[in-house]
């Protein structure tokens, strides 16, 4: 509970493109707040001249948001009230905040959102795919290993999944997905969400591949990439020949023990493979 004579932490969402998506709220809340906390303020500033916000800005970012926290905590604890945003969008999805959120709750100073823009939302709520259970994956590991970890960790995920990706990498994380899962899966890149050069565009994970290798301008701004869960039946389908596999694994090589599965299921060569090396690399070694 806020007490009486603490200010008010307000979370503050703004546009991730279109300037007219800024809410009414949102204007007047920074309008009226002691000071007003920004990832980068010279990347918040046309925002605030635009909508004319005099209110005094500093930066809250990754490298620093510890150390500022305890100011800040103290000029709210004084009776200030401050404003918390982000470069664009909601703060705290994949942007600095939490940890000043989290430690004003602790220290009982009363936290408020103010709602809008979010290009996750915004994305799902356009792909087509279903939304009554999703999760945010947010950004993968840069790295090719430790991507290809998460995307195999959730090959039995059956709610929606939503990524963020930056332009240049785009194509290394659709091959993957293929890689991981299976170049059949349904998913939709939504690219530059209300810009200019806004397209939402959906297939099958070799589609959007090869859509994209034909587009050079495809690897260009910010990318929400939106896919769908493994189905339930499927999943049924996989745990059968996941005992399968731990059965013929135990007498036959990796390669014959795929070859059979594939044979009897029916399932894709390529998802069998990637189900029997989990399997394999997960077994315990037995000393002779």
């Amino acid at each position: 509970m806020n007490k009486n004579n603490f200010g008010i932490l307000y979370v503050v969402a703004t546009p991730i493109g279109n300037m007219q998506d800024m809410s009414l709220r949102a204007i007047e809340v920074l309008k009226t707040v002691d000071c007003i906390v920004a990832e980068d303020t010279r990347h918040s500033q046309p925002l605030l001249r635009h909508f004319l916000i005099t209110t005094p800005i500093i930066a809250l970012h990754e490298h620093n948001e510890r150390e500022k926290t305890k100011t800040l905590l103290e000029r709210l604890e004084k009776g200030e009230s401050i404003a918390l945003i982000s470069d664009a969008g909601t703060p705290l999805i994949s942007d600095p905040g939490y940890y000043l959120v989290r430690e004003a709750r602790v220290a009982g100073i009363k936290t408020v959102p103010v709602p809008g823009a979010c290009a996750a939302i915004a994305a799902l709520s356009v792909a087509g795919l279903p939304t009554d259970r999703f999760v945010f994956e947010g950004f993968l590991p840069a790295k090719s290993g430790p991507r290809m970890q998460r995307l195999q960790a959730l090959n039995n995920e059956t709610r929606t999944m939503i990524f963020y990706e930056s332009p240049h990498r785009i194509l290394d994380l659709l091959e993957a997905m293929r890689t991981a899962w299976a170049p059949t899966r349904s998913a939709v890149i939504a690219r530059e969400v209300t810009k200019l050069f806004e397209t939402i565009t959906s297939g099958t994970l070799e589609e959007l591949i090869n859509w994209v290798k034909s587009d050079t301008n495809q690897e260009r701004g910010e990318m929400v990439v939106v896919v769908e869960g493994m189905k339930e039946d499927l999943l049924d389908t996989q745990e059968t020949y996941h005992d399968m596999l731990v059965i013929l694994l135990d007498a036959l090589p990796l390669k014959q023990a795929v070859e059979l599965v594939t044979k009897i299921t029916g399932q894709k060569k390529n998802t069998v493979y990637n189900l029997a090396l989990k399997i394999s690399n997960n077994k315990p070694i037995i000393p002779d």
